[in-house]
């Protein structure tokens, strides 16, 4: 349990409605990289079946060139994998991470740790 408060940015790049790339996909990415699979990228990050080629899916409607390219069949070569192209967008949005995250911090200062809870209250009873 973390019991440190923090400022948790989160970016996103939108291609019209739809998140072109976000955190979650980009730990996918991370994932087939990994596993070289999308199903199996899927189950160790704990999302269903469905859920990942969704994701994948978008990824790939959304950006000029396939983020991630699969082989299906048997075989030595078969499987996922993160394209090139993939890589580089990769590569791009962890280090706008980065940069979101060394140009805030000093924004989270002595004054709102001291104003911050670590933990929530516990929910009241019949709120809304």
């Amino acid at each position: 349990m973390n019991d440190t408060a923090g400022l948790k940015i989160k970016i996103q790049l939108m291609c019209g409605e739809e998140i072109a790339m976000g955190p979650g996909k980009a730990d996918l990415l991370d994932a087939i990289r990994q596993h070289g699979s999308i199903s199996a990228a899927g189950r160790a990050l704990g999302m269903s079946y469905r859920r990942t080629w969704l994701l994948v899916d978008a990824m790939n409607r959304c950006w000029h060139d396939k983020l991630v390219d699969t082989v299906p069949g048997g075989g030595r070569s078969r499987g996922a994998h993160v394209t090139p192209g993939g890589e580089a967008i990769l590569t791009a949005y962890r280090a706008m991470q980065a940069a979101a995250d060394t140009a805030t911090a000093p924004l989270m200062d002595d004054r709102l740790h001291a104003l911050i809870r670590l933990h929530p209250l516990p929910s009241s009873s019949g709120a809304l």
